[in-house]
């Protein structure tokens, strides 16, 4: 497997473009109904399959369309935090809670009475 960072931007939309052109026909999907179902035209298609990834907005619909979203689901999750990430933010909070009461409460009006 060739290492994504020794890639080019281009090289990397046109292997994204070959993938998603291959699923598409792996379904029996034609460009033109692709397109209609995206609420693209079937060019936009045709540069998407060869590289020209110019709209993330049109990349997302035609991933939705062909089921594929799911290969973008890692970048959507919310990150975990490690026990002792949790252990240092309890801790955090805890540290500022009061203990005890302070004193006596000084009495220096008399209560008004009813």
């Amino acid at each position: 497997m060739e290492d994504i960072y020794s890639l080019s931007d281009a090289q990397i939309q046109k292997k994204i473009g070959e993938k998603l052109k291959a699923a598409r026909l792996k379904q029996n999907i034609t460009q033109d109904s692709l397109a209609a179902s995206s609420s693209m035209s079937r060019s936009s298609v045709q540069k998407i399959e060869a590289g020209e990834i110019k709209s993330f907005d049109a990349f997302l619909r035609i991933l939705r369309t062909l089921g594929m979203l799911d290969e973008l689901s890692h970048l959507c999750e919310e990150e975990q935090m490690s026990p002792s990430e949790y252990f240092e933010i309890v801790n955090s909070v805890k540290k500022g809670r009061r203990k005890r009461a302070a004193g006596v409460i000084k009495k220096g009006k008399e209560e008004a009475e009813w």
